[in-house]
């Protein structure tokens, strides 16, 4: 940690933690923007995914052969959990590109353009997360003691995709083109992570091995195995903790290194 003492990277973030008010106010402002004049505002984001997740429910749970009172909560918080992470690196990506103009004008930290779009998305997913009580009640199944670790396993979640988005924002606003590279890499990443599959559809173990390596598959299951009444693997919990630490450090050392460099790429 001597690395990051008294560097504009940690300046940086330790800046954005305190305006962490700022971060609040611009990202339900993001969100009254887009949904200005509508009456339901992003609950037709909800809706949008509540008919989704009960139309894919239905043909993926005959196709895969898989009882439905065990596939739809499964399928319900994946998709949930995956539209996070999905919406927060799509708009992440270019965040501080979309922030120009603050930027070149205010001295604002540039954590707070990435945790920003973090936020909203957060807001965006506890509106869709109450489709999963509905689901649980009309699947017949309850939740037990493990739904209290959903609660770390978010804010590793968080603070991995945070780190993460820091890390492309930096590198998209100084190549275009990487957010189209990052994008199309998302949609192979989503084939490969049970998110409308379930693992043990996996019958070779070279599957389930694979699937230790893919870090989007933990930072998904370490949330959504408590909710479904399970504790996270050992594996899961070590990935996403050291990953957010390494994370953490790595992407604040990049921000230091670049920080000055951000006015002229944007």
């Amino acid at each position: 940690m001597s690395l990051l003492k008294n560097t504009p990277g940690l300046d940086d973030l330790v800046g954005a933690m305190k305006s962490f008010h700022v971060i609040r106010v611009m990202g339900g402002q993001d969100i009254r923007q887009r949904y200005k004049r509508s009456r339901l505002g992003p609950f037709w984001i909800t809706i949008s995914m509540a008919v989704m997740i009960t139309t894919m429910g239905l043909v993926f749970g005959n196709l895969f052969k898989t009882p439905l009172h065990d596939f739809l909560p499964y399928l319900t918080l994946g998709l949930i959990i995956w539209g996070f992470l999905l919406s927060c690196i799509t708009e992440g990506c270019d965040s501080l590109i979309s922030a120009e103009g603050i930027i070149k004008q205010l001295p604002v930290p540039l954590h707070v353009h990435v945790l920003r779009v973090v936020w909203k998305n957060f807001i965006i997913f506890m509106h869709n997360i109450v489709i999963f009580p509905l689901v649980l009640l009309a699947v017949g199944k309850g939740v037990d003691w493990h739904v209290v670790l959903a609660i770390p396993g978010f804010i590793l979640l968080a603070l991995n995709i945070s780190w993460m988005l820091v890390v492309m924002s930096l590198i998209c606003a100084r190549f275009r083109d990487m957010t189209q590279i990052i994008l199309s890499i998302m949609q192979v990443i989503f084939y490969l992570t049970p998110v409308i599959w379930m693992p043990q559809l996996l019958t070779h173990r070279i599957g389930t091995v694979l699937l230790d390596f893919n870090p989007f598959y933990h930072f998904i299951n370490v949330v959504r195995s408590p909710l479904l009444g399970q504790a996270p693997s050992v594996t899961t919990w070590i990935v996403t903790i050291v990953m957010a630490i390494i994370g953490v450090v790595f992407s604040t050392i990049m921000t230091g290194k670049f920080k000055y460099r951000v006015p002229y790429w944007v």
